[in-house]
């Protein structure tokens, strides 16, 4: 039996980042991966296979629609989608190769094979030919991830009603496609498909598209979606959809329960996702789960039972690769004795679209609901000098701060590299900044980054000077 201090199930970004960094506090590190590639959910199937269609994707947008205006004459344009595809698996295994190296370069021991409780410490792996080994560990970190979900009457077949998994490897582009779901993988791949020439129609429960973020993102994000020609049918409740063989026929009711139907090529399932825990022999350790299917756990990540922890996607809070990150060192350092910490809500959430959403903190609405008393700024990007010579206009920044004290409370922004800026506002946020902070410091011009000055400044005495 091989004995050591950590063993990691699962090797996302939670699993393989909380390995490295335990590994390098001197601990006997194992990770356990059911699949043969490292990198989980994220690298394969997720974040970085979506992000190379969606720039590819963009690419061919730019060049079919704004290249001739940067005087940029083409003829016999034409999308290959094999090749995207066959990019994006080349990103991926590169990417997918890099965790490999990091778990060899620092020591890890990496097992293939499903890992299951034996007991609190005892982990026995079953490779793919069945064959057994036992692990034992000191402390046990479950980082299994998640996996599409989905509701009755919209069960994927993998053939033409499709989950994000399907969607980043389909052998042509459609004609029409019908999202379910107005969230943010929704929307990525969808605006994918949309640049692409495919008539895109969502469908969605609640009234407004990325609910869970900033009013005013949803709303511009809307905006900006349409103009790819994308149609939305909001509150609208999905009650079944049937593979008709060379198509697909979605049938929902309306806010007035009123049955409507619509038909495409593909149907792409898109509501979200449920923490991954079968296998795990959680039984065997009397480790039990919430309705919604997570693993409980207290403060420090810890699940109750001997030294078994959870991080990312299988506990609660946002599915985001960057928090099952935080999540991997937190617990890492925890075992080792060290007073980490988390601020959950300074952890961005970041949408890929073009031109991108991103944010940090509270959300107007949760504020308002908390009868916080606050002030606004906002400011274009269409009025930055930058963004004209780089035909970029749309989106704005909003800044929120205290009324009363000036402390920025929330920062979103809809705009190009949005994902890259946010990180202003995470910062600032991090050391309890003023807006009046942000407003007085220098900031390159040009730049997409003066839009974040100019909100604050907007949102500390209505100063904003470029508007």
């Amino acid at each position: 039996m091989s004995k050591y201090d950590v063993i990691f199930i699962g090797s996302g970004p939670g699993g393989y980042v909380g390995a490295i960094r335990t590994a390098q506090l001197g601990m006997k590190t194992a990770i356990i991966e059911k699949y043969d590639t490292l990198g989980g959910t994220c690298l394969n199937v997720g974040c970085i296979p979506s992000k190379a269609l969606l720039d590819s994707s963009e690419h061919y947008h730019n060049a079919a629609h704004s290249f001739q205006e940067h005087g940029i004459e083409l003829s016999n344009l034409s999308a290959d989608i094999d090749q995207m595809i066959a990019r994006k698996d080349k990103v991926v295994e590169q990417t997918c190769q890099g965790v490999k190296f990091l778990m060899d370069k620092n020591n890890i021991d990496v097992h293939h094979g499903i890992g299951s409780f034996v007991d609190k410490n005892t982990v026995k792996v079953t490779d793919s030919e069945g064959k057994e080994t036992t692990l034992e560990g000191k402390h046990i970190v479950i980082a299994t991830g998640s996996k599409p979900n989905y509701f009755p009457g919209m069960e994927p077949d993998k053939d033409r009603i499709i989950t994000s998994t399907e969607a980043l490897a389909l052998k042509e582009i459609p004609k029409r496609m019908i999202v379910i779901g107005g969230g943010v993988i929704g929307l990525e791949l969808g605006s994918v498909y949309a640049r692409l020439g495919t008539q895109v129609e969502v469908v969605e429960f609640a009234s407004s598209i990325i609910p869970t973020m900033d009013g005013t993102m949803g709303k511009e994000l809307m905006k900006v979606l349409k103009k790819l020609k994308i149609k939305f049918n909001m509150e609208h409740r999905v009650q079944k959809v049937e593979n008709t063989g060379k198509g697909v026929k979605v049938t929902a009711l309306n806010k007035k329960d009123e049955e409507v139907s619509f038909e495409a090529d593909y149907c792409l399932v898109s509501v979200g996702r449920k923490p991954y825990t079968e296998g795990l022999g959680l039984e065997n350790v009397g480790i039990q789960l919430t309705d919604r299917g997570q693993i409980n756990v207290d403060d420090n990540l810890h699940t109750g039972v001997g030294n078994i922890y959870a991080i990312g996607d299988v506990v609660r809070g946002a599915m985001l690769a960057h928090k099952a990150e935080e999540e991997g060192v937190f617990v890492a350092e925890k075992i080792a004795g060290q007073i980490p910490h988390i601020n959950y809500n300074l952890i961005p959430g970041v949408v890929y679209t073009w031109p991108e959403v991103a944010s940090v903190g509270k959300t107007e609405e949760q504020l308002k609901e908390e009868g916080r008393a606050i002030k606004v700024g906002s400011f274009p990007i269409k009025a930055l000098g930058r963004a004209r010579a780089s035909m970029d206009i749309q989106g704005l920044v909003k800044i929120i701060a205290d009324k009363e004290t000036d402390e920025i409370l929330g920062m979103h922004i809809i705009g190009a590299r949005a994902a890259d800026l946010i990180m202003e506002g995470v910062v600032a946020m991090e050391y309890r900044a003023s807006a009046e902070d942000i407003a007085r410091i220098s900031h390159p011009h040009p730049t997409y980054s003066e839009a974040v000055k100019e909100a604050a400044m907007a949102a500390t005495e209505d100063r904003a000077m470029h508007i």
